[in-house]
């Protein structure tokens, strides 16, 4: 399986937020490195993918009570 890079707009706007989000991506298979840059107006998640789906992403975000959506470069 190929690595790959997604982008997600989110509602992930502090530090508490990302402690948050931390151990559902953390213990998510398939993730291999994550990012959240909150300076960013949209607060975009960057996800280095091995193997986790876009929508598994999607899934674990949400579960952690967090928006999420792809975003469209």
């Amino acid at each position: 399986m190929e690595n790959k890079e997604f982008q997600f707009k989110t509602n992930i706007n502090c530090g508490g937020c990302i402690a948050k989000v931390t151990p559902f991506l953390n213990d998510a298979d398939g993730v291999c490195h994550w990012e959240v840059d909150t300076a960013n107006k949209d607060k975009v998640l960057t996800v280095k993918s091995e193997g986790i789906t876009e929508e598994q992403v999607i899934e674990k975000i949400e579960k952690a009570g967090f928006k999420i959506e792809p975003l469209n470069n």
